[in-house]
């Protein structure tokens, strides 16, 4: 048996794709830094070794997978190339791999891990799944059908699939640092369209997404009238979402989703359409949305008292106001504070005015450094020139969680893709002291 050496095994990708493979019942080692990643936990559950890096954990007759993060030059690659040994980078493996499988790719913009989720939760209900989703989830089935998974169109990386179904949420202008403009990222997801083999599931209301064109069957879902299949007469409660679809002007089923905004009846839009498409029984659908639990750093809730803290991966303008609507709807009579760490200094001076007009819609704002990110230059820009833009925002400190004192009994939004978590924690210690 082949034993399978990662290269970066803590990368969310790599940390999936390792734990579906040892799920499956392959041999399985990766090496990383030392610094304890949340993704590593799911590993360490598994026992599956982490190595620190070193040009000797490769030897002969083991494939390497090559994380993205990690170039040719990386001491564990070259000793690699030095022996023989079969170098594989990660995109390159997985799109091999899916091949075995009915395989559905979903991505977009924003909405990726949360669909993830949720289809392999429903289509695990029908038969047995392997999935990978971008929050360093996988699970691998020896018996499985279908693969589910998360495609990310940073760098294009996702043009390295060919799945049966391809499931695209929305087009938005994201990644500054690598995309020119939306005609750029457009054009991305219109070549991996060219890719799909059986159909594509699209956002019919995304003007973007109305412009791809395919070999295959392009079903469009949304709120529009237009669409394949439409979600109709909705009723929002503080226990979820209840909608009526309609397909192609017929009725088909009323669904209850555990799931809040407009964003929660959209992907479950995608699921149902992709799903009716695959033909699972509209009730297994609605068995499966009543058990589903959610994906790490989406909407995640922790309640300390009459507080509640919500860890939420959103980090572009778009995700940060379906958040706040959701919070909105769950929480219709609490005090909504946001608190919110930019990702990149390219984004955030991209989209600066976009964030202070979406983190407007809270009652209270604090903004956190800049996260910055080794591929780019900080500049002159700093948390302040947002500040700035946001009446009555403060920028918070980790020595000045304090602050946050004045709003009792409220929902606080810790929103970001990089370390906003480390705040939330303090937050949490200091409540519980």
């Amino acid at each position: 048996m082949t034993l399978f050496h990662f290269t970066g095994i803590k990368g969310s990708g790599m940390s999936s794709l390792a734990q579906i493979l040892f799920d499956a019942g392959e041999q399985v080692q990766g090496s990383d830094i030392d610094t304890y990643i949340f993704t590593e936990q799911p590993l360490r559950e598994r026992n599956i070794t982490i190595k620190s890096f070193d040009e000797n954990n490769i030897t002969e007759g083991m494939t390497v997978i090559a994380g993205n993060a990690f170039s040719d030059d990386h001491p564990e690659l070259v000793r690699a190339r030095e022996l023989g040994v079969e170098v594989i980078r990660y995109h390159k493996f997985l799109g091999d791999y899916i091949g075995r499988y009915t395989s559905i790719a979903i991505t977009g913009a924003h909405g990726k891990t949360s669909t993830t989720g949720l289809m392999s939760h429903i289509i695990g209900g029908y038969a047995p799944t392997s999935y990978l989703i971008g929050d360093g989830t996988g699970s691998g089935k020896e018996d499985a059908s279908y693969f589910v998974m998360e495609a990310c169109e940073y760098r294009r990386h996702f043009l390295a699939y060919h799945p049966d179904y391809a499931v695209m949420t929305n087009i938005d202008f994201d990644h500054p640092d690598y995309f020119k403009n939306i005609d750029d990222v457009y054009s991305a997801f219109q070549e991996l369209a060219l890719q799909v083999k059986k159909a594509i599931i699209a956002c019919g209301d995304d003007e973007q997404l109305q412009r791809i064109q395919a070999n295959v069957p392009v079903v469009y879902y949304g709120f529009g009238a237009e669409n394949d299949f439409e979600a109709r007469n909705i009723v929002k409660t503080t226990e979820g979402t209840e909608f009526e679809v309609y397909v192609r002007n017929e009725f088909y089923h009323k669904f209850f989703i555990p799931l809040f905004g407009d964003h929660g009846v959209l992907n479950s839009l995608a699921v149902i359409s992709l799903s009716h498409y695959e033909g699972v029984p509209a009730e297994l659908v609605q068995e499966r949305f009543s058990t589903y639990g959610g994906v790490k750093r989406r909407f995640t809730e922790t309640k300390v008292g009459n507080n509640v803290l919500v860890d939420d991966y959103a980090h572009h303008p778009t995700e940060i106001a379906v958040t706040i609507q959701a919070a909105r709807q769950k929480y219709p009579d609490r005090e909504i504070v946001a608190v919110f760490q930019p990702h990149t200094f390219t984004r955030t001076q991209a989209f600066l005015q976009n964030f202070a007009n979406s983190l407007s819609a809270a009652d209270a704002v604090y903004l956190c450094d800049i996260f910055g990110s080794a591929r780019e230059n900080a500049g002159v820009l700093t948390i302040q020139d947002l500040a700035d833009l946001i009446e009555g925002s403060s920028v918070l400190q980790t020595d000045s969680i304090d602050i946050l004192d004045k709003h009792k009994d409220a929902v606080f939004l810790f929103m970001g893709a990089g370390d906003v978590n480390k705040y939330q924690l303090i937050f949490e210690t200091h409540l519980v002291g």
